[in-house]
């Protein structure tokens, strides 16, 4: 992974309260973090933010909606929208609003990091079964190298979020996964440790193993 050909893609770490995120706190702190990392170390910082239009236009097929018709989640009409004020784009940085799950879908997501010679994307966020997967496999498509930083990565259960984590490691096979200090310190030249499958849908787990499977993603 070179420098100059790397990019941090933080996935809606927005302010909507909505879906109850686990460990949003843990989030936040290691997401500012993680900026204050790359941007030390000259790398671009790409934000995306969801966004459901008041007036439905563009809304996916069966989105909730409020009482009044208006969208329940990432509603365009109020702040849930913004970066959290903690870890907010700087001028510098790179915004790229969409309309669906994924990052890539009928965004510019691919067109900005192929303008920059970006090869290798490490990437978090919310929802980690939802958006981020999504937008892992689909940059996993685009064959970009996929650095998944777990730590600043939330669900509304653990379930889900374990279960998505392991899909991911299951078939996204250059996935590297890191937790926020051993991501800073490859990118700073440092020793580091890192997850990475040895052979093809390596987390056989059922429900009954899913927390001893999931528990192989320490590093």
């Amino acid at each position: 992974m070179k420098k100059q050909n790397t990019a941090l893609v933080l996935i809606d770490l927005q302010k909507e309260s909505n879906f109850g995120l686990e460990q949003m706190e843990q989030v936040i702190t290691n997401s500012k973090k993680l900026i204050n990392g790359f941007r030390e170390q000259n790398i671009p910082i790409i934000y995306t933010r969801q966004i459901n239009r008041t007036d439905r236009v563009g809304l996916s097929v069966g989105e909730p909606l409020n009482d009044d018709g208006t969208p329940y989640f990432y509603n365009a009409g109020n702040e849930s929208i913004e970066i959290f004020d903690e870890i907010k784009p700087q001028d510098d940085d790179i915004v790229i609003d969409k309309f669906r799950w994924s990052a890539f879908h009928a965004t510019s997501l691919d067109l900005t990091l192929r303008s920059m010679n970006i090869t290798d994307v490490v990437i978090g966020g919310v929802v980690t079964d939802g958006c981020l997967l999504t937008s892992v496999f689909d940059a996993y498509f685009r064959d970009y190298n996929i650095h998944l930083v777990k730590d600043i990565c939330s669900a509304s259960n653990e379930g889900s979020h374990m279960a998505a984590l392991m899909m991911m490691a299951n078939w996204v096979y250059n996935l590297k996964v890191y937790d926020t200090t051993n991501i800073l310190n490859r990118i700073s030249g440092e020793n580091y440790n890192v997850w990475e499958s040895d052979q093809v849908d390596s987390f056989q787990y059922t429900p009954e193993t899913m927390r001893e499977v999931y528990n192989k993603l320490k590093l």
